[in-house]
């Protein structure tokens, strides 16, 4: 029988409880994932989805499900890395904090993306806080259980190994436009990356929004606020994009992947 364990902090407590304990700073409350969505939805992982259901039961008795509330921290950097985790639901943010305050934002994780695995295998600390967006459904692996299960199935290792291979090659990209590519071009390709994709129910077409602060976009694209507005706003006006209440909305996607493909503007 499937033995998906689900945290005891993932029950019906108020918000305000887990607040207190979680240091977690959105409202609402935070319910139990159904076992069968939980099993369905990480069997859906980019690391297990091709595994055989034999194989899928061995691994899902050895999981646990944990619910955090949109704002509420997963791990800090320098936190100890015991445990991998896969997203069920929701979305989760991967920044690194700089000593002056501010913080580089390097990955927003949606549902089927796996995330801590670095710290797991290494045994060294977290290399990132990792930070839940908005509320979310997390399949935990502990590394005992984890590296065990990958003794008894060595055909997962290249799908971790793609993983970080994966992660490698999204860092290379980044130092590359940091050095390489003006601020426009820099700023339209972090647009397209970030884009969370929204179907219009009046139309066939779909909205591209990218729900980031100007701060967090400079932060990113290695330059100040100021510079994001000042780009924006050029755009703006041109109908590239618009912005509305802090969401910068994508309004003509050709023209900013044109962008993206420019070394100036």
């Amino acid at each position: 029988m499937l033995a998906l364990r689900v945290h005891p902090q993932t029950s019906m407590m108020p918000l305000r409880q887990r607040s207190n304990n979680r240091g977690a700073g959105a409202l609402g409350m935070v319910t139990r994932m159904p076992t069968e969505d939980a099993r369905r939805l990480l069997g859906e992982c980019i690391l297990f989805r091709e595994l055989a259901s034999e194989e899928r039961n061995a691994l899902f008795a050895r999981v646990h499900i944990r619910a955090y509330a949109a704002g509420e921290t997963i791990f800090h950097m320098g936190s100890a890395g015991d445990s991998m985790m896969a997203v069920l639901s929701g979305s989760v943010r991967i920044s690194v904090p700089s000593p002056e305050g501010k913080e580089i934002l390097l990955a927003i994780l949606q549902a089927g993306e796996v995330f801590g695995e670095i710290a797991l295998l290494d045994q060294k600390e977290r290399t990132a806080d990792a930070r839940a967006v908005t509320a979310c459904h997390l399949a935990i692996l502990e590394r005992r259980n984890l590296l065990a299960f990958l003794d008894r199935h060595p055909e997962v290792w290249p799908k971790l190994v793609q993983v970080l291979c994966s992660r490698l090659r999204n860092t290379d990209q980044h130092i590359a436009e940091l050095a390489l590519l003006q601020l426009p071009t820099r700023l339209a390709k972090v647009l397209l990356r970030f884009a969370d994709i929204e179907d219009e129910a009046t139309s066939s077409s779909s909205l591209m929004k990218v729900r980031l602060s100007q701060r967090e976009l400079g932060n990113i694209c290695g330059t100040s606020r100021e510079s994001i507005n000042k780009c924006l706003g050029a755009w703006q006006r041109r109908g590239i994009v618009e912005i509305e209440e802090g969401v910068v909305i994508v309004a003509n996607r050709a023209a900013l992947e044109e962008l993206a493909e420019l070394d100036e503007c």
